[in-house]
C-alpha cells in the first residue's frame, strides 16, 4: 500500500479514535445513580487565583454508592471546592464538615433519568458527528492523491469501514450506558 494512502488510512483512524475517546469521558460524568468520583471531573476550584481541576486540589472517593467525599490536600481549600462544586451545576449539595467535604448523591427521579439518556444520546450525536468529518476529510485527502481510481475507490471503501466500525461502537457505548442510567 502507497505510503500517503496509510498516512490518509490512519489520520482517520485517529480523528475516529479521538471522538470516541471523548465520547466515553463525557459518559463517565454523566451519573447513572450511584456516586463515581467522575461525576466531579469537570469541577473547577480557584487554586490561588487560577481555576484548577478538582482533582488536582483534593482526593475524591466514595466511601459507599450514594456518597462521595472530597478531601482537599490542603484544608483551607475546603470553601474553594465547596464553592466550585456549587459553581458547577451538578445538582449536587457538598456538606463541609470542616475536614472533607461529603455529597450525598440523591437517587435519580424517572424524568432526570430520562433527561440524563437524552444527554447521553447527544453526545453520542456530537460524536458520530465527528466520526462523519474525519471519514469526509479523508474521502477530501483521497480524492487529491495521485493515484488509480481503482485504488481510490478501494481506499474510500476502507473510509466507510472503520466509519462504520466506529459507528457501531458509539451505538453499543450508547445503549449501555441508557440501560445503565434507565436501571433503578
Amino acid at each position: 500500500m502507497n505510503e500517503e494512502i496509510e498516512f490518509i488510512l490512519d489520520s482517520a483512524n485517529e480523528a475516529m479514535n479521538n471522538a470516541f475517546e471523548h465520547l466515553e469521558k463525557e459518559l463517565r460524568s454523566i451519573r447513572a445513580g450511584k456516586a463515581t468520583p467522575a461525576m466531579l471531573g469537570k469541577v473547577m476550584v480557584d487554586y490561588y487565583g487560577s481555576q484548577t481541576p478538582l482533582s488536582q486540589v483534593a482526593n475524591v472517593n466514595t466511601p459507599d454508592p450514594r456518597t462521595l467525599s472530597v478531601q482537599p490536600w490542603e484544608k483551607n481549600m475546603l470553601q474553594a471546592i465547596e464553592k466550585g462544586i456549587q459553581i458547577a451545576n451538578l445538582g449536587l449539595n457538598p456538606m463541609n464538615n470542616g475536614d472533607i467535604i461529603m455529597i450525598n448523591v440523591p437517587p435519580l427521579t424517572e424524568e432526570r433519568r430520562i433527561g440524563l439518556a437524552k444527554q447521553a444520546k447527544s453526545e453520542a450525536e456530537h460524536a458520530k458527528v465527528g466520526i462523519r468529518n474525519a471519514r469526509k476529510d479523508a474521502n477530501n485527502d483521497i480524492k487529491k492523491t495521485d493515484i488509480s481510481d481503482d485504488m481510490k475507490k478501494i481506499t474510500e471503501d476502507d473510509v466507510q469501514k472503520l466509519t462504520n466500525d466506529f459507528v457501531k461502537k458509539i451505538e453499543d457505548t450508547l445503549s449501555k450506558k441508557e440501560k445503565e442510567i434507565m436501571t433503578v
